[in-house]
């Protein structure tokens, strides 16, 4: 989809091209009730004035835009977002891009500002983070006919274009790990139920039950913080029958576990396994030290932010790239139930 022109502006308005720029730059030399009338078809055609220039030159922002609808105490500690923003800016500033952040609320305001963004070339394209099941913001995006790397999937049903890991694989290995170890009762404290990537590995744990014949799994849906981390793991290993291991969706979470494990004096690994995805330096540098699910997640970054560049250059080939999935790292936190 290209963007509008003055002429297309001045078309559908029923005015001159020298009318629509008098009124965009609030210029006289129109009425008002002229004024009014192309300042609206301006705003239905998704047209920002004060951004005329560039369209008109051809030019490039030279900036990448990165719009984030996480709750901000969850940003502000999770390892994940750090090695992500480091990573894009080091792929894209081999081109010399920046990369433009905006933290938001909220999906609807993450659209809003994708409109915006846009409108106003304020940016070259976007990478999207953590797709939805049945996400509004990718036919948005589609109709915004900028360029977009979507980090997650693999999608069906749009043209954009997207890097991902192979989370189910990578659940599996995490699933199979433990069975083999002897557990039969696991948890797994989830991010986010509307994400994707947090689906496959909920539904990869309910079927390992049947494959594995696990006497019980539950997927406890979370928004990523060490406080949800820390409340759900303290609510499980009250219960009666409690887990013989609990697998956590990010590395804050599984720290905030651990600690309340051993407040509550339940032995890591003796009496509870703990496996973490994402394995930051924080996994690696408690005691004990997290089996985790590791990947080079700045080196994917930086791969999905030139893939990015690629497509900005040449927006016609949609691109798919697979990264390398998730690896299995043993560590002290896992080890055979008592008994077993």
């Amino acid at each position: 989809m290209t963007r509008p022109t003055i002429a297309d502006i001045a078309e559908r308005s029923g005015v001159s091209k020298g009318a629509v720029s008098f009124a965009l730059n609030g210029r006289p030399g129109v009425s008002e009730e002229t004024r009014r009338r192309i300042l609206a078809v301006a705003d239905e055609m998704n047209w920002r004035p004060h951004r005329a220039a560039r369209s008109l030159g051809n030019s490039r922002a030279g900036a990448v835009g990165l719009i984030l609808s996480r709750p901000a105490r969850t940003l502000g500690v999770e390892p994940f977002f750090g090695q992500i923003v480091s990573g894009l800016q080091a792929g894209l500033a081999e081109d010399g891009t920046a990369l433009q952040l905006l933290v938001v609320g909220d999906t609807e305001a993450e659209m809003a500002a994708y409109r915006t963004w846009s409108a106003e070339q304020r940016v070259d394209g976007f990478v999207l983070l953590d797709p939805l099941a049945e996400d509004p913001r990718l036919p948005e995006l589609e109709r915004l006919g900028v360029p977009v790397m979507v980090m997650g999937g693999p999608l069906e049903g749009t043209s954009l274009s997207f890097s991902w890991a192979d989370d189910i694989e990578a659940m599996h290995e995490a699933v199979d790990y433990l069975a083999a170890l002897g557990h039969r009762h696991v948890v797994h404290v989830a991010g986010m139920p509307q994400f994707l990537h947090t689906q496959r590995r909920m539904k990869v744990l309910a079927e390992a039950k049947a494959r594995h014949e696990l006497a019980e799994v539950t997927s406890i849906p979370t928004d990523y913080s060490d406080s949800e981390g820390a409340v759900i793991t303290r609510r499980v290993l009250s219960r009666r029958e409690r887990p013989t291991a609990i697998v956590y969706d990010s590395d804050v979470m599984a720290v905030a576990g651990l600690g309340v494990a051993l407040e509550m004096g339940v032995r890591v690994p003796q009496e509870l396994s703990i496996l973490s995805f994402d394995d930051s330096l924080l996994a690696r540098l408690t005691h004990p030290a997290l089996t985790a699910l590791t990947r080079d997640t700045q080196g994917w970054a930086a791969e999905a932010a030139r893939e990015l560049l690629r497509l900005i250059a040449d927006p016609t080939q949609p691109l798919r790239h697979q990264s390398s999935t998730p690896v299995l790292v043993p560590r002290e936190s896992t080890a055979r139930p008592i008994g077993r």
